[in-house]
């Protein structure tokens, strides 16, 4: 058998689908993306594309292999946990046992506006499998001003959400979201929950878009708002094309304004000296409704609040986690003095 014959027969089935075909395999397997994000939503997207031949894919993440994440997050296994491997670097390894014939680059780094273009600068496509919509706003910033092509996805409890963006062509994803959620106001996996079907169904959304795109067939994507409740049986599709630009009015898409890559939004740390604590706030302002935060956190810790400030423990760890958080988004998180943690924290629990 030919060399190229071997090559492409392990996508014997794939090419076989008319749309895809050998010539759209051939761009699969040269083409380039980056995966931000590499827990519930990027294990899926990981696995299906490195299954499909894409070429290359680099896998940006931040965190640590936790045991309540094997629950969905289906790269990894307690050999895992056990090792105390970085998501990116145990992805990388199951992957590359998967498909040896892809490129794998794991990349352990937390994303924010001081790496973002140059993770995503020699990429064809972009991949939201983050849980915050900070990452998600850095994505939307970097690909309306590079042109490049990328899809959001979001899942929480039951439901799911999945957008393809394509600068120029489709609204961007300040367009249909005009502003994050103040913090405490949308549920995170942590409070809220997550079942893993609602992942895998949205991931498995955003995979087939991406397969999509990188195989040559952009004409095909669903260019409506994907919105699935996994437990309620319902499919709806938003139809988001009147929003591109807003009017003109769209500070990304429209007025070229990077905000989120600028700094002008997003979340900022400091380390409290002698105090094993870190302070995280935004750069905007943001109003917490106190009442509804306890609610969000009361099945995770201790919670107490007046009109000043809300304490919460954190009681599902072993970590000796206890956050205080203010009125204008602002908290100090006490049990690490690493930046990185306490963001993670602060997104885990507070919210986006």
């Amino acid at each position: 058998m030919s060399a190229s014959f071997d090559r492409l027969e392990r996508y014997s089935r794939q090419m076989r689908f008319p749309a895809m075909g050998k010539a759209g395999q051939e761009k699969l397997l040269a083409s380039r993306v980056t995966l931000c994000g590499c827990g519930a939503l990027g294990t899926v997207l990981a696995n299906t594309l490195v299954r499909a031949g894409v070429g290359f894919i680099r896998i940006v993440d931040r965190d640590f292999v936790e045991p309540s994440n094997l629950q969905r997050q289906v790269l990894f296994d307690e050999s895992d946990v056990a090792n105390n491997l970085p998501k990116a670097e145990a992805a990388a390894t199951k992957l590359r046992q998967i498909n040896s014939g892809v490129v794998v680059e794991p990349v352990v780094a937390d994303i924010d506006r001081t790496n973002i273009e140059d993770l995503c600068r020699d990429v064809d496509l972009i991949l939201d499998g983050s849980d915050n919509f900070e990452v998600r706003y850095l994505i939307n910033d970097v690909a309306v001003k590079t042109g490049k092509p990328w899809v959001y996805g979001g899942a929480v409890g039951s439901q799911g959400m999945s957008m393809t963006i394509i600068p120029g062509e489709t609204p961007c994803l300040r367009c249909v979201f005009e502003a994050a959620a103040n913090p405490g106001d949308v549920g995170t996996c942590e409070t809220a929950g997550v079942l893993g079907p609602t992942v895998s169904i949205v991931a498995s959304f955003q995979a087939v878009e991406a397969l999509k795109l990188l195989s040559g067939n952009a004409a095909a994507i669903n260019r409506e708002l994907l919105v699935i409740d996994v437990w309620e049986n319902t499919h709806r599709r938003v139809k988001v094309a009147p929003l591109k630009g807003r009017k003109g009015e769209c500070p990304c898409c429209a007025k070229r304004i990077f905000e989120w890559l600028d700094g002008a939004h997003g979340t900022q740390t400091t380390t409290l000296c002698g105090r094993n604590a870190v302070q995280v706030s935004h750069r905007t302002a943001s109003a917490i409704d106190f009442e509804q935060l306890a609610t969000t956190l009361k099945g995770s810790g201790t919670v107490s609040f007046n009109k000043f400030l809300l304490k919460f423990r954190l009681d599902e760890t072993g970590d000796p986690y206890e956050f205080t958080v203010f009125p204008d988004g602002r908290a100090i998180i006490k049990g690490t003095s690493e930046p990185d943690k306490a963001r993670a924290l602060y997104a885990r629990y507070v919210g986006h």
